[in-house]
């Protein structure tokens, strides 16, 4: 997608913190952290949320599941995280491309806040 930020952050058109990066995901620092580290992990494929989701999309969100527990590690993650995917208005949905917020470097609270 042209307009889309997590797009042009992907293909190198906008600077970000890279903490990891193969052919189906990119994962880098977010800008404004929730918690001590902040790794926002995105598919390369643009999928626009959990609702825009597709039996297609099944493999790659299964490939991004499956590395989330490496990026954590490298991200210097030790003692567990939070990983949450905001879908939709209500669920604070800023950027129409799925991402999931890795969040960890101090206990965290429930419920969120």
């Amino acid at each position: 997608m042209a307009d889309c930020i997590f797009c042009k952050i992907i293909e190198g058109e906008i600077p970000s913190s890279k903490v990891y990066e193969d052919e189906n995901m990119y994962a880098f620092r977010d800008i404004e952290p929730q918690a001590p580290v902040h790794v926002l992990i995105v598919p390369k494929k643009h999928i626009t949320s959990l609702d825009g989701c597709s039996p297609e999309d099944a493999e790659i969100l299964g490939k991004v599941m499956v590395k989330v527990k490496e990026i954590a590690e490298i991200a210097g993650i030790t003692n567990g995280y939070r990983l949450v995917s905001n879908c939709g208005e209500d669920g604070f949905q800023t950027v129409e491309h799925i991402h999931f917020h890795l969040l960890g470097g101090r206990p965290m609270l429930w419920p969120p806040g």
